[in-house]
């Protein structure tokens, strides 16, 4: 029996007889000739059927193929350069062939251009597009590279709940569920729980879905969305800048090694990605409003629909153009710090002798993708977070035990949460956070 390999191992075995178990993405071919274009998962590649070889029973087989049949084909691995797929290279010349079951025709997405709202009520099926497939198995990568990073620096990966009994950030934005005849909340952010665990383990991560109810449409926001957040007992913002950029940067260029066969398929250019090392440049608010303001004085437009760079008031939070025109001034991602106070989270530590802005520090990504990362030095001194709980009007019975942190060795400590999608979609080039998740939830979406 010949052995059972995956497409994406066809490279050990030239001159072989193997056998591959897929599904027929397109068949092409007339006369004797017909191309089939198999995946099977791992990889996408060429079955070569020639009827003389095949016999008439067999080749009949082949033409009767429809889009997404199920088979298991048998033949011998070939080495040719120009055999497409998915890593190139390599095709199979049919020997044999079992039709596991022939898809219903015709198959519902077709080689044409289909809306957005069509392809979301066929994501099921959508996924099976060479495009999704690629962008999912990137997903994975970044994964496992964030796990690898953090798992290998000292961070402990503790879990921390989905459902919560408080706001982590915004309080207009939190899904609220009955838990038992009293109100919860589907989590934000693991990052107040986050915090108490430092306590015992100094560094340590969460990772996992986090929900926003936000009324939003954009191309940057999903309801769901995964996040992984790190938190750092004795660790101040600076510290926290170097870990940040020393973590994305593993990420990225672990992408372009790993999937460098998914991103050439998506067509992605990968110079810019390539110049993803530390160090990352940092400026202030304070000074990206003034390049903000100078930008918009000049007339400055930003891609990709080169509208006008808007001017913005000190103490305002960034809209996505101010974010795109920043990310462009730099070849990298850029770090900007120190936010007014009033546009960020309750618990960040406001700078020693300015109030009014805290330490704090989104990182931007280019081209336009905005912010991918959001962090800060937290707050350790008790009492001026319960002044911050006042000031926000949250309820302080529900932050009891958060600020009992800081009563019991509290020290100064910091984190960051970086969102999955809008990494995935920076580092594929594409445009919306939809195709960054296998199903997504966006604004009026709950199926399939």
């Amino acid at each position: 029996m010949p052995p059972i390999i995956r497409i994406a191992d066809a490279k050990d075995y030239v001159g072989e007889t193997v056998t591959v178990r897929g599904w027929v993405k397109r068949r092409t071919g007339k006369g004797k000739l017909a191309f089939l274009r198999i995946r099977d998962g791992s990889g996408i590649f060429q079955a070569v059927a020639f009827r003389p070889n095949l016999g008439d029973e067999t080749f009949a087989k082949v033409k009767s193929l429809t889009t997404e049949s199920s088979v298991i084909l048998t033949g011998q691995i070939k080495a040719d350069e120009r055999a497409p797929g998915v890593p190139g290279g390599y095709e199979m010349d049919l020997s044999d062939i079992e039709i596991v079951q022939l898809a219903e025709a015709p198959y519902p997405i077709a080689p044409k251009e289909h809306g957005v709202e069509f392809l979301l009520d066929n994501r099921h099926l959508w996924l099976r597009a060479d495009s999704q497939w690629a962008i999912q198995r990137v997903r994975a990568t970044v994964i496992r590279a964030i796990r690898d990073w953090l798992d290998d620096h000292g961070f402990l990966l503790v879990d921390t709940p989905i459902l919560t009994p408080a706001a982590g950030e915004g309080t207009t934005t939190l899904f609220e569920i009955d838990y038992h005849g009293e109100p919860a909340y589907l989590a934000q952010t693991g990052q107040l729980y986050n915090e108490a665990n430092i306590f015992t383990f100094g560094k340590v991560y969460c990772f996992g879905p986090t929900f926003r109810a936000e009324k939003s449409k954009t191309r940057r926001h999903l309801q769901e969305f995964w996040m992984v957040e790190p938190e750092i007992a004795f660790c101040k913002l600076e510290e926290l800048l170097e870990i940040e950029e020393q973590f994305v940067s593993y990420i990225v260029q672990t992408a372009l090694e790993k999937c460098a066969d998914e991103l050439k398929l998506l067509g992605r250019d990968t110079s810019l990605l390539e110049n993803v090392q530390p160090s990352f440049p940092r400026i202030t608010y304070d000074r990206a409003v003034e390049m903000i303001n100078e930008a918009a004085a000049r007339g400055d437009t930003v891609p990709p629909h080169n509208e006008p760079v808007p001017a913005i008031e000190w103490g305002d939070d960034f809209g996505a153009p101010h974010e795109t025109y920043l990310a462009g001034q730099f070849d990298r991602p850029v770090f900007v710090t120190h936010y007014p106070s009033a546009v960020k989270a309750f618990y960040m530590e406001p700078e020693p002798g300015r109030p009014e802005v805290c330490r704090s520090a989104d990182l931007l990504a280019p081209e336009g993708y905005g912010e991918i990362i959001g962090g800060s030095e937290r707050m350790s001194d008790p009492e001026m977070l319960e002044a911050a709980i006042r000031k926000h009007k949250l309820p302080e019975d529900a932050y009891d035990w958060y600020i009992d942190l800081r009563k019991y060795g509290s020290v100064p400590h910091s984190g960051f949460g970086l969102g999955v999608e809008r990494t995935v979609a920076w580092i594929c080039g594409i445009h919306h956070l939809r195709e960054a998740i296998a199903f997504p939830r966006v604004l009026g979406r709950l199926k399939p």
